[in-house]
């Protein structure tokens, strides 16, 4: 879909809503209501994962180097702009998605390398693909496995990374010179701040690729929900992947414009809401860590 607009006067609002109502929290309601404050900064850090995604995608402006100007501040800390970017990007081939190889965002693992894995670690990455245990401990096991991914990129060199990082390290610095001097201990933003942020964008994340031997049923549809606004629309995520370039607030026009024709693209991979997700996999194993299908055996030089 084109954009007639050159800025997109709903994003900028809500960029700087985000960070606004995260600065309030800090500065002012935190010394009155620490607990409600702290909620309410894990709630924007939520947003403002969202917000770095929709920039990564073209928006709000038409220029590159604004978009990421504009949510350079790290809430959740972890992620440089550019190195989830480059990653991101790359996991929008759809003919790839959930491969563990080629598909950057896949929670499947090659089953050569999932065997090998020390016990305690299988059965993490088992608890994981519930949706309980990727809410609790998901956030965990994603830093951990990206910056040890990183630690890679850099002792090799890998082209970009080394600017990715001096880029976010001045960024996430400033962002916890702020929270320091909201008088907010750091070790407790880690907990009650980015875990539980990271957490909501979990429960988006969960289940919106799954195989399908047919590419348009890897993606997911959550109908409604309240939570719609948190992650811009992304629960139409299939609309998502087939308009990568359309605002996030163009989205649920699109899809009720076709709502069956979706459907059917899909192959009916369709929640109402993420409380159906709760109920069939609250607890228990959405599927197998395991790739059912691929990476069975490793490739041969």
């Amino acid at each position: 879909m084109r954009r007639d607009l050159r800025l997109e006067w709903p994003t900028l609002g809500l960029i700087a809503g985000c960070y606004g109502v995260w600065l309030v929290a800090g500065f002012w309601l935190y010394p009155r209501a620490p607990v409600a404050a702290l909620a309410l900064m894990a709630v924007m850090t939520a947003l403002h994962s969202s917000l770095v995604h929709e920039c990564l995608h073209g928006h709000p402006t038409r220029h590159r180097l604004i978009n990421e100007a504009l949510v350079t501040l790290p809430l959740s800390l972890v992620y440089p702009f550019r190195r989830y970017r480059s990653l991101h990007l790359a996991h929008h081939h759809d003919t790839k998605l959930t491969d563990p190889l080629d598909d950057p965002e896949s929670y499947y693992r090659e089953r050569w390398r999932y065997r090998a894995l020390p016990l305690p670690l299988r059965g993490l990455l088992r608890l994981n693909n519930t949706l309980a245990g990727r809410m609790v401990i998901g956030p965990w096991l994603s830093v951990a496995g990206f910056l040890g991914a990183e630690m890679r990129h850099l002792r090799d060199d890998a082209w970009g990374v080394r600017r990715a990082w001096a880029l976010h390290l001045p960024a996430m610095l400033a962002v916890l010179v702020l929270v320091y001097a909201m008088g907010i201990p750091l070790w407790l933003y880690a907990l009650a701040v980015c875990w539980p942020g990271l957490s909501l964008i979990a429960l988006r994340t969960f289940a919106e690729h799954q195989w399908h031997e047919a590419p348009e049923g890897r993606t997911i549809i959550v109908e409604r929900s309240p939570l719609a606004w948190l992650y811009l629309n992304n629960n139409l995520h299939i609309v998502h992947h087939r308009h990568p370039s359309t605002p996030w607030y163009a989205l649920p026009a699109l899809y009720r414009a076709r709502r069956d024709d979706w459907r059917a693209l899909n192959r009916g991979y369709v929640f109402p809401n993420y409380w159906a997700l709760w109920r069939q996999w609250g607890f228990r194993a959405k599927e197998p860590v395991a790739h059912p299908v691929l990476r069975h055996e490793p490739e041969r030089p």
